[in-house]
C-alpha cells in the first residue's frame, strides 16, 4: 500500500459516508425513514443488486472459481425464475397493502403470532449474516495492515452505522448507486489487468483453453446427486427456493423495492437485477478463473492465508513446513515450464505427443494439491484455531502482490464499498423489522407521535450495528464465506418462504395451523443440518436442499393440520381482507 492507495481508499469511503449523510439531511417521517420514498426503477434495481453483492461476493467468489471453476454460477440459475414469481405474486400484494415490512402482511392474512415468528426468524438469520458481511472485509485489511480483526470490525461497522442511522432507507438507496459504480469499475479494471499481465504468447483464447484443461470452465453439471452442492438440479430446485425466500420474504431485499414509486417501477427494478445478476456473477467467477491462469505462470504461497503461514512458521512444525515450501516451489517451477510449452503448443510453436503436456500438467497439479493438503494439516497441528482453508485469500493475494500502485486502493475500495452497501441494507432492514413488527406492534401507544418511531428506528439501527460488530468479532472462517452466508440463510429461509406460500396460495389454512407447521419444519431443518454436519458417517441433505425441505414441509404440514382440525373454533381470517 503506497500513499496513493491510501488516498484512493480513504477518499472513496469518506465520500460514500458523507454523501449518504448529506443527501438525507433534514427531518424525515417514519414512512420516509423506513420505506425511503418514491424511488425510480434504476435506483431500485441497483439497490437490490448492491444489497446482494456484498464484500463476500468479491472476496470469496474469485477464490471459489480459482479452486472449483465456473460451476458455482449454477447456483444463480434459479434467480430469474424466482424474480418472475415475485413480480407476479408478491409485489402487487405488498404494494396494495402499503406495508412497511413483508411480515405485516402475515398478520393481515393469519395472526400476530405468525407475523412475529417470521419476523424473529428473519432477525436471527439476518443478524448473523450482517456480522459476516462486516467480518469479510476486515480479513482483507487485517492482511494488509496486520491489525487486530476486532478493531477493524469496529471501524467498518461504525462507518456503516453513521449514515444508516442518519438517513435510513433513503441513505442506503442513494449511496448504493455510487457503490455499484465503484464496484463494477474496480472489477472490470482487475479483469483487464489480469489478462494483460499474462505472458505475451498467451492470448485470452489460450487462457480459456488452459483453464478448460484444468477443469475450470465447466458450467453445467446435469448429474443428479444430493452430495453435489452445485449442479443444475440443485440450482433449479434448491436455489430457486432460496432466491424466492431471499428476494420475496427477506426484509433487507423487500425494503429495497418497497421504496419504488409504483408497482411497475418495483417490477422493472427487480427484473433489471434478475437479468444482470447471472452475467455479473459469471464475470466475477471469470476474474477468479483468470487469476488461476495467471498463477500458472507465477509463484503462489503454499497457503494464501498469511496468518496461517505465520502461525506454523513460529511453531515446532516450522522445519517440516519449510520443507514442504521447498517442494512446493520445485513443483511450481516444473509446472510453469510446462505451461510455457503448452502455450507454445496452442500457438502452433511446439510439437508434442498427443495429450502428453496435458497429462503431465494434470500430474503436477495433483502433486501441488497434495503438498498443499499436507501444509494444511501442519497448520492445523500448529494452531487448530487458524483456518487452513485459504480460498478467501486468493484474490486478496493477487491484489496486494500484482496490482500497480493506486489500483490496490481501488480494489480494496471495491470490496469495502460492497461490504458497506450490503451491511447498511441489513442494518436498515433489521431496524425496520424490529421497529414495525416488534416494538410498534407490541408497544404501540396513542401518545407516541411519528417522531418517536423515527428515533426508535435509529436506536434499533445502532443496536443491530453493535450486535453485528460483536458477532463479526467472534465468527471464524467456514469452508468459504459465501457458502457460510448461504448456509445460514438455508437454515431459516425455507420455513419463512413456506409461510408466505401458504399465505398467497392456500386460502383455507389459518393462523394456528401455519404457526404449528412452521415451528415443526424449522426444528426438522435444524436437526437435518446438525446431523449432516456433526454426526460422523451420517448424511442427510446438503444445505441448498434445506430450502425446499423447509418450504414444502411447512406447506404440507399446515394443510394436514388444517384439514385435520376443521372443527377448530378459531375464527377464520379472510385472505381477501384488505386485498
Amino acid at each position: 500500500m503506497e500513499l496513493i492507495d491510501w488516498l484512493i481508499l480513504s477518499s472513496t469511503l469518506a465520500f460514500i459516508v458523507l454523501y449518504g449523510v448529506y443527501k438525507t439531511r433534514g427531518k424525515q417521517s417514519s414512512e420516509q425513514y423506513i420505506k425511503g420514498g418514491d424511488a425510480r426503477w434504476w435506483t431500485v434495481g441497483l439497490s437490490v443488486m448492491a444489497t446482494q453483492a456484498s464484500a463476500i461476493t468479491f472476496l470469496s467468489t474469485p477464490g471459489q472459481a480459482y479452486t472449483d471453476g465456473l460451476e458455482f454460477v449454477q447456483f444463480y440459475f434459479g434467480l430469474p425464475i424466482a424474480i418472475i414469481i415475485i413480480c407476479v405474486t408478491f409485489i402487487p400484494i405488498y404494494h396494495k397493502l402499503k406495508v412497511y415490512t413483508a411480515y405485516e402482511f402475515l398478520e393481515k392474512r393469519f395472526d400476530l403470532k405468525t407475523r412475529s415468528l417470521a419476523a424473529i426468524l428473519f432477525l436471527i438469520q439476518r443478524g448473523l449474516a450482517a456480522g459476516i458481511t462486516i467480518y469479510a472485509p476486515a480479513i482483507i485489511l487485517s492482511a494488509v495492515l496486520d491489525w487486530e480483526l476486532k478493531y477493524l470490525n469496529i471501524i467498518i461497522g461504525v462507518l456503516v452505522i453513521i449514515y444508516t442511522v442518519s438517513g435510513g432507507t433513503k441513505a442506503v438507496n442513494v449511496t448504493q448507486k455510487q457503490q455499484m459504480i465503484v464496484i463494477m469499475a474496480g472489477m472490470i479494471t482487475a479483469f483487464v489487468l489480469i489478462v494483460t499481465q499474462l505472458p505475451d504468447n498467451v492470448t485470452f483464447d489460450n487462457a480459456l483453453t488452459m483453464a478448460g484443461s484444468a477443469d475450470k470452465m465447466q458450467i453445467l453439471d446435469f448429474d443428479f446427486s444430493l452430495e453435489d452442492r452445485y449442479n443444475v438440479w440443485s440450482a433449479i430446485f434448491g436455489a430457486t427456493f432460496l432466491m424466492l425466500s431471499y428476494f420475496g420474504t427477506d426484509q433487507s431485499q423487500v425494503q429495497r423495492y418497497l421504496s419504488g414509486k409504483s408497482v411497475s417501477q418495483m417490477r422493472i427494478g427487480l427484473l433489471f437485477n434478475g437479468l444482470l445478476k447471472v452475467p455479473m456473477q459469471f464475470f466475477i467467477l471469470m476474474v477468479g478463473v483468470m487469476v488461476f491462469v495467471f498463477y500458472q505462470f507465477n509463484n503462489t504461497p503454499l497457503n494464501f492465508n498469511p496468518a496461517a503461514e505465520k502461525a506454523v512458521l513460529e511453531s515446532q512444525y516450522a522445519a517440516e513446513y519449510q520443507e514442504l515450501q521447498e517442494q512446493h516451489y520445485s513443483i511450481l517451477a516444473e509446472k510453469q515450464a510446462m505451461q510455457r510449452d503448452y502455450a507454445k503448443k496452442l500457438n502452433g510453436q511446439f510439437i508434442a505427443p498427443e495429450d502428453k503436456l496435458e497429462r503431465r500438467l494434470a500430474f503436477f497439479r495433483i502433486n501441488e494439491e497434495q503438498n498443499r493438503e499436507a501444509a494444511r494439516q501442519l497448520i492445523q497441528k500448529a494452531d487448530d484455531g487458524i483456518e487452513t482453508n485459504d480460498k478467501d485469500f486468493v484474490f486478496i493475494h493477487f491484489i496486494l502482490h500484482h496490482l500497480p500502485k493506486g489500483l490496490i486502493g481501488l480494489l480494496l475500495a471495491v470490496i469495502l464499498s460492497a461490504a458497506m452497501s450490503s451491511t447498511a441494507s441489513e442494518l436498515n432492514a433489521l431496524s425496520s423489522t424490529t421497529a414495525v413488527d416488534i416494538y410498534k406492534r407490541f408497544k404501540h401507544s396513542p401518545d407516541k407521535d411519528d417522531d418517536h418511531y423515527v428515533r426508535m428506528s435509529k436506536w434499533f439501527t445502532l443496536m443491530w450495528g453493535i450486535i453485528a460488530i460483536g458477532f463479526a468479532s467472534v465468527v471464524s472462517l467456514f469452508d468459504n464465506l459465501i457458502q457460510l452466508v448461504n448456509i445460514i440463510g438455508s437454515l431459516f429461509y425455507g420455513t419463512i418462504l413456506g409461510i408466505f406460500l401458504v399465505a398467497f396460495y392456500f386460502k383455507k389454512v389459518k393462523g394456528r395451523a401455519i404457526f404449528i407447521a412452521a415451528c415443526i419444519s424449522e426444528a426438522v431443518v435444524i436437526i437435518c443440518y446438525c446431523v449432516d454436519e456433526f454426526v460422523p458417517g451420517v448424511s442427510t441433505l446438503p444445505f441448498l436442499w434445506l430450502n425446499p425441505l423447509g418450504a414444502l414441509l411447512t406447506v404440507g404440514l399446515s394443510w394436514l393440520i388444517e384439514t385435520g382440525n376443521k372443527s377448530s373454533p378459531n375464527k377464520e381470517v379472510s385472505y381477501n381482507r384488505g386485498l
